[in-house]
């Protein structure tokens, strides 16, 4: 009798000072869960921060160059087309205007690429743009070393298209030569992001008339950065011209786009 007592009061004791140096609800919860889950709930909780945090990191990292196609004037002034090029090209055009809203491509090209990087922003991205208005002077070579020294991820030049042929229609996506003698380095991540973009333009109902290899592109040639350039239609064509100039086809042709670029980064 003597021994049960002096172990009933030992384990009182004990139970004083357990309770005195926990929370007896927070532990009983914990403890029951561990036994339920196998997991420690503490843990479980840093682990999935962790993650969120580092989700969080993986897309605030990449920086993405936009370059909205052309300018007001252009400026028929050569530049080599590659390093240590003998053969020159203007150094930039004001580009196409439009059949039926008689918008000049640059304007149209800017406002696209305004909404492009509104919607990388919000998925987590650093966007730079090789230029913000309309009234400016940059050559093809200039946005090219322009990525190269912000040292972006990625390159996503924004343009539309013309012909003389006022029936065709439909989206292009152009990307370095995968034998060009300055686009090689570039032409895998080029092209990797180009058949993701096409796949999301594709979904999203866009005809996309393929992706197509360029050698002859001074934006290309001293791009030392990945780069996908996208023709977004025909502004030779009535119908295409209106549509791209609408708000609501302009967002989602982006949101195709970004969404194509997410990927790549994701896969990445």
């Amino acid at each position: 009798m003597r021994i049960y007592k002096l172990s009933l009061v030992a384990i009182i004791i004990l139970g004083i000072i357990f309770i005195g140096k926990s929370d007896p609800m927070k532990n009983l919860y914990k403890n029951s869960a561990s036994i339920i889950t196998g997991l420690n709930i503490d843990a479980k909780d840093q682990n999935e921060n962790k993650q969120d945090k580092k989700s969080n990191e993986k897309k605030e990292k990449y920086l993405i160059c936009i370059d909205p196609g052309h300018q007001s004037k252009g400026d028929w002034k050569t530049e080599q087309v590659g390093p240590g090029s003998p053969y020159q090209k203007a150094r930039v055009s004001s580009g196409t205007v439009g059949i039926s809203t008689k918008k000049p491509e640059y304007i149209l090209n800017l406002e696209a690429s305004k909404v492009l990087k509104h919607i990388l922003v919000s998925k987590g991205f650093d966007v730079v743009m090789t230029r913000e208005s309309n009234d400016v002077n940059i050559s093809n070579l200039e946005r090219a070393t322009f990525a190269n020294k912000k040292n972006a991820n990625m390159v996503i030049r924004i343009h539309a298209d013309g012909s003389d042929d006022t029936s065709i229609t439909g989206a292009s996506i152009l990307i370095p030569s995968q034998k060009g003698q300055y686009t090689a380095p570039i032409f895998e991540a080029s092209y990797e992001c180009a058949n993701l973009v096409k796949s999301k333009m594709d979904v999203a109902g866009f005809k996309v008339n393929g992706i197509y290899e360029r050698d002859d592109l001074t934006g290309f040639n001293w791009s030392k950065v990945p780069v996908v350039l996208v023709e977004m239609g025909f502004m030779s064509n009535y119908n295409e011209d209106q549509m791209m100039s609408n708000p609501e086809y302009q967002t989602k042709m982006m949101q195709s786009i970004a969404d194509g670029v997410e990927e790549y980064f994701q896969i990445k």
